[in-house]
């Protein structure tokens, strides 16, 4: 029995990259032997185990044949018969196919380190077809190594890939993961330039996919395309650190302009109502989680009526603060305004301007926050009086704050 660490712990090491987790392949064992050894079993579709003292996982080596479309159409073989050059030749890129020796030798049968060195995504084999998961991963890793670009005979095959109808067989449960962990990485726009290039955006996110080319008044949006303005709007968030759901609604804030009729651009009249709707239709399909979905509506649907905040009249903010349930949930108006804050400053020489419609909404939120309702509440003689008196106290504070 012999065993390698492989994979994202070696890559990462090679690049100068922190190490998280260490994967394992294991050459020459059975399901059996491991158990002896005192490993756990914890794979469904192919033995994996887990180290009894550290936790690390430890796959047996094994191969992998193509039975259907989809991510899950395959065959797994696993026997002592199966080599370490067979199990890294069906790994996905060249810089995921290295494997190291207890000792620390590196053995690269594809060539993965001279790839590090060029800051190429390469795919180790035409296998790489078989999986349409593999064209997420390898757009989420543009997003990552930020100098990386995919080679050119890779993206060929990828869109071989997309136009053989393999990224249809998805599954939306995946999608959404893949997504949202490139999301969090460094450049998220270089994600989706990855996934346009190939013609996966159009099949994933159809809604998304169709805003470049659209374009913005360049009075307010100088780099006037909608999907410029959205990428810079991600990279904005992200390189802020903003939460997931804040990422998110970045992302999908505009999807309105593209539904624009094309004899109104390049104006939007209307189109935040109907960006929340094109959204809770892409929620509903690739099953979003609920903070993500509830911050992106938002974003999507009030965006523009912030912008506005400056105008409004005291009783106008205040309702506005309740039409957000900004005072029951502080947190999450917070992060639509982070959210606004990218939209604001994802746009070519504003990256620095200031937020004065968002930095009046925290004023006016902590002003009715710090009325006492439970005191008014307790005040009143009918019942039906509450919510109004409530909001009068509210109101009061709020033309004291201004």
């Amino acid at each position: 029995m012999q065993t390698y660490i492989v994979g994202g712990a070696v890559r990462d090491e090679l690049l100068g990259f922190p190490v998280k987790d260490k994967d394992y392949v294991v050459v020459g064992s059975t399901p059996a032997a491991m158990l002896a050894a005192g490993f756990k079993p914890v794979g469904k579709d192919f033995p994996v185990f887990l180290h009894p003292e550290t936790r690390d996982e430890y796959a047996l080596a094994r191969t992998e044949r193509k039975t259907a479309k989809g991510y899950k159409g395959f065959a797994i073989h696993a026997s002592p018969e199966v080599t370490l050059e067979e199990d890294l030749a069906r790994r996905d890129l060249t810089i995921n196919a290295i494997a190291k020796t207890d000792n620390g030798q590196l053995i690269d049968p594809f060539n993965g380190v001279d790839d590090i060195k060029s800051r190429t995504l390469r795919h180790v084999s035409d296998a790489f077809a078989e999986d349409p998961v593999r064209i997420l991963r390898i757009a989420r890793f543009s997003a990552r190594l930020v100098d990386f670009d995919v080679a050119p005979e890779t993206m060929v095959l990828m869109r071989q890939m997309v136009n053989a109808g393999e990224v249809d067989a998805l599954v939306a449960e995946r999608v959404w993961q893949e997504l949202a962990k490139g999301l969090m990485e460094e450049k998220p726009s270089r994600m989706f330039d990855v996934l346009r290039a190939c013609g996966a955006l159009q099949k994933i996110l159809p809604e998304l996919d169709r805003l470049w080319g659209v374009p913005q008044p360049e009075q307010y949006h100088p780099e006037i395309d909608t999907g410029v303005h959205v990428m810079m709007v991600i990279d904005y968030a992200a390189n802020k650190n903003f939460s997931l759901p804040i990422r998110f609604a970045a992302l999908m804030h505009d999807l309105g302009k593209g539904t624009t009729p094309r004899e109104l651009l390049p104006k939007h009249i209307g189109h935040e109502l109907r960006s929340a709707e094109l959204l809770k239709v892409i929620c509903k399909r690739l099953r979003v989680p609920n903070d993500c979905k509830e911050l992106g509506v938002m974003t999507a649907r009030f965006h523009g009526k912030l912008h506005q905040a400056l105008q409004m009249r005291p009783a106008t903010l205040l309702e506005f603060l309740i039409e957000l349930d900004a005072i029951r949930q502080p947190e999450r108006f917070k992060d639509f305004l982070k959210a606004c804050e990218a939209d604001s400053r994802g746009r070519t020489g504003y990256a620095d301007c200031a937020t004065p419609a968002a930095d009046l909404m925290i004023k006016v939120l902590d002003a009715a926050a710090a009325v006492d309702a439970g005191a008014v509440a307790s005040a009143c003689t009918e019942p039906e009086q509450i919510r109004i008196k409530v909001f009068e106290a509210r109101l009061e504070a709020v033309k004291a704050m201004i």
